[in-house]
């Protein structure tokens, strides 16, 4: 595979999460019982900054939990070696929240309906909403994003890969194929 195009670089994804940031805080009245939940591994960190960026716009300080849906993935029993499991740290109850989700790439929405499984588990949230930094198309399930950062069409066999400083030292978007 190689590189087609860079869709966003680091400017474009602070500008997007900026305003994903309002976009929660108007739909939500604020932030009165709102969490976030990154589903592993670049969920986390754009959690974090959602939840940076409105500590900046309101004041608030908004929890971030994260997520390991490994287990809860409908395609266990397809895989070939045994998964690894990742750890799953919240440190607060989800009972009563309005919790997001929070991801990078909406793609089948497949590991949304594992991490609303695996929130299940843990409480009776009063709400659960999905934000994504993108959405690529081709769901098999009927879910969508409650907040989306950039609409990406794409062909199934292309990728469409997320970097983040926090995890790969670099901050853009691009597609591969």
């Amino acid at each position: 595979m190689q590189k087609k195009a860079q869709l966003m670089n680091g400017a474009d994804m602070d500008r997007t999460l900026v305003r994903l940031s309002h976009q929660i805080l108007e739909k939500n009245h604020g932030t009165n019982n709102l969490c976030f939940i990154g589903v592993k591994t670049r969920g986390v960190p754009i959690a974090k900054r959602l939840s940076d960026n409105i500590r900046r716009i309101d004041g608030a300080e908004v929890p971030v939990g994260e997520l390991d849906i490994t287990l809860y993935r409908d395609d266990l029993d397809l895989q070939k070696t045994e998964p690894r499991v990742g750890e799953t740290n919240i440190p607060f109850s989800v009972a009563g929240k309005v919790v997001i989700l929070v991801d990078d790439v909406m793609y089948t929405g497949r590991t949304a309906r594992a991490a609303i499984d695996a929130v299940m588990r843990l409480g009776r949230p009063a709400k659960i909403q999905l934000a994504v930094l993108v959405d690529r198309g081709h769901r098999e399930l009927p879910i969508r994003g409650d907040f989306v950062g950039r609409n990406i069409p794409s062909a199934r066999e292309e990728k469409v890969v997320v970097h983040l400083t926090e995890t790969d030292n670099e901050n853009d978007v691009s597609i591969w194929g």
